[in-house]
């Protein structure tokens, strides 16, 4: 029977309480084993914030890992990335302690700008970071200038750009992008408005970048740009939707926990995991997004978290830091 078909033990069917999330009751659906979350934060309050910082938390500002491991519970999550939270800038420790905690099943994408050296890239990669985050909705850390620049350096590491960037953006930058020697992941379902959805220019310009092999999607933050709202976010769905059925093999799945933009109610985790299933209903491609997609993406064993795929470390090559 192959790994895929085999379910992982999903969390716990007592209710579990997670903290920054709504709810309490595990999904509807089961996660497949190796789920992997692509998209968290940590926050942590003795970690210096940046000047005028973004999307700090409310509370105590804590979003730690054991708060997360309770999520990974609860979804039956078996492996995640953590993404460097924008109220830090480019200050990495409080993601590269989290790594350090999370062990071998993580990975980490860093905010960094062209300041960096390559010595700290090098090191940032040896402790799981995979990718290099531009922030263009938030303004922390890289410029729209430096993206390209970035990525010419990276990529000797094997790296990708991740880019959370407005539609708009993204539709001016087209030739930038198509420029990039890196992969490139796009947040959030491409940020694209759910008017005018996939007649908005930004939509072919990550189409055409997913049929030349160069891009994945984050389907994940149904709520950041719905104007329906929970439980269903059908408006940004519906975007989620046509770029799944289109290339589900270059799509990624995120929690965006503790959800830093939602100042008011808490979404609940297990109604947004379940969206997938509503996006992707067949099983066998839901599960490929989930668990096999991560594996190309961030480099997770098929089998153990903490191997090495052959498959990905051929595509890096040589100069990879895996």
């Amino acid at each position: 029977m192959s790994p895929r078909t085999v379910q992982a033990k999903s969390a716990s069917q007592k209710r579990i309480q997670v903290k920054w999330s709504g709810g309490t009751e595990p999904p509807q659906h089961k996660a497949p084993a190796y789920t992997t979350d692509c998209h968290h934060h940590i926050f942590g309050s003795g970690y210096p914030l940046a000047k005028n910082p973004s999307m700090v938390l409310g509370g105590d500002g804590n979003a730690t890992v054991g708060d997360y491991r309770a999520l990974q519970r609860r979804i039956g999550i078996q492996r995640n990335v953590v993404v460097g939270a924008a109220a830090y800038g480019t200050d990495n420790r409080c993601l590269l302690d989290a790594l350090s905690a999370f062990g071998e099943q993580a990975r980490g994408i860093a905010l960094v700008d062209t300041s960096i050296s390559d010595a700290d890239l090098r090191r940032m990669c040896d402790l799981g970071v995979r990718g290099v985050r531009v922030n263009l909705v938030y303004l922390s850390g890289a410029t729209a200038e430096m993206i390209e620049p970035l990525a010419r350096r990276v990529v000797e590491l094997g790296w990708h750009m991740q880019l959370n960037m407005p539609a708009d953006v993204t539709a001016q930058l087209g030739d930038v992008l198509l420029r990039l020697p890196t992969p490139i992941v796009f947040d959030h379902i491409g940020r694209i408005p759910p008017d005018p959805g996939i007649a908005h220019p930004a939509f072919k310009v990550i189409r055409g970048l997913i049929d030349r092999g160069r891009a994945w999607v984050k389907l994940s933050g149904a709520y950041l740009l719905s104007k329906k709202g929970a439980p269903a976010y059908s408006d940004t769905g519906a975007v989620a939707r046509a770029f799944a059925e289109a290339a589900p093999e270059r799509m990624l799945w995120g929690s965006n926990w503790p959800h830093p933009t939602e100042k008011g109610e808490e979404p609940d985790d297990a109604r947004l995991f379940d969206l997938l299933a509503e996006w992707v209903p067949n099983e066998r491609l839901r599960n490929r997004i989930l668990a096999d997609n991560p594996e190309e993406v961030y480099g997770f064993s098929q089998t153990t978290p903490s191997a090495e795929p052959q498959r990905h470390r051929a595509q890096l090559g040589k100069n990879s830091c895996f």
